[in-house]
């Protein structure tokens, strides 16, 4: 039975992914601060997932927890482009100095993989389309840089280390237990939230905006794969390849909801990429990730499981 640590385990993607660890046999256990997880979700989880709360940048429990750990998946980090602008200090502290002290720890331990959690926003607003891994980065908020430094990071422990490592760049992940409150919320939970209680949801920009929303059981796929698969040292997208405009999830919510709520436009924000496109055949090739979950259906779940 394999053992597995989650970091940030208290957020969706985390819990998710305890989730599915745990129906695939693994023995999990996670760490999270609750500086953005809720406890809603640790309590929501199996007894069988030994978790404990404190932060990835404690060096001491680190060492503690990863004694007997096989696969590291870490998700830890503090969200959100538009916070990262607001607060880059904070973004910048618990992603960067957090990822190195995960690593730092990883490599005493025996550690056989760690899998970061990177992001889409590290490929900048270039205009070509799809995003492929062999592009240049060119991060446009603290957020995207703190994601460029996780991965990079990352693939130098491969190098320098005896255990190997995978980085995920998700594209904009959605699904149940997303926080759908807050500033920084996620836009799909956020509209959802809105929507069902007759509000109008507000729009920075022209809504033409693309983004490859990506449902939370793709995610989890892809991290599975790339713990399990025989890569290291490499990076690969996460997402469905394809895109929606914000402004056609706005007309599929009203569609699934039943309503004819028009949103509210606003100025664009500061670190927001204009599209946002994953070609993902790396990931294909080396992992044999293949979506399971499209757009429609996600949108339809998550819907579901708000209501």
């Amino acid at each position: 039975m394999p053992t597995a640590l989650i970091t940030g385990m208290a957020g969706f993607i985390g819990s998710s992914l305890a989730d599915a660890l745990l129906n695939r046999g693994y023995e999990v256990r996670g760490i999270d601060n609750f500086a953005t997880g809720r406890r809603s979700n640790i309590d929501a989880l199996d007894d069988g997932v030994s978790f404990t709360e404190g932060d990835v940048r404690d060096a001491d429990l680190l060492a503690e927890l990863l004694d007997g750990v096989d696969y590291v998946f870490h998700q830890a980090a503090v969200p959100s482009v538009p916070r990262s602008v607001d607060d880059p200090v904070t973004s910048t502290d618990a992603n960067c100095t957090g990822t190195a002290t995960l690593l730092d720890a990883a490599r005493d331990t025996g550690v056989d993989t760690v899998v970061v959690a990177s992001s889409s926003s590290v490929y900048g607003s270039t205009t070509d389309l799809p995003k492929v891994e062999s592009m240049e980065a060119s991060p446009e908020s603290p957020y995207a840089l703190s994601k460029y430094y996780t991965e990079q990071l990352a693939m130098q422990a491969s190098d320098l280390y005896d255990f190997d490592t995978v980085a995920l760049r998700y594209f904009n992940v959605f699904g149940p237990r997303q926080d759908p409150a807050g500033e920084y919320a996620a836009v799909i939970p956020k509209f959802i939230n809105l929507m069902l209680d007759g509000e109008r949801p507000v729009i920075y920009g022209d809504g033409e905006q693309s983004r490859d929303f990506t449902y939370i059981d793709n995610v989890i796929q892809a991290n599975v794969l790339a713990a399990e698969e025989d890569v290291t040292g490499d990076v690969f997208n996460a997402a469905c390849g394809g895109r929606a405009t914000v402004n056609e999830l706005v007309e599929a919510l009203n569609a699934l909801l039943e309503t004819d709520i028009d949103p509210i436009y606003d100025d664009p924000r500061p670190g927001d990429v204009r599209h946002s496109h994953a070609d993902i055949s790396k990931a294909e090739e080396l992992l044999g990730y293949e979506p399971e979950v499209g757009f429609e259906e996600g949108l339809e779940r998550t819907v579901e499981w708000f209501r």
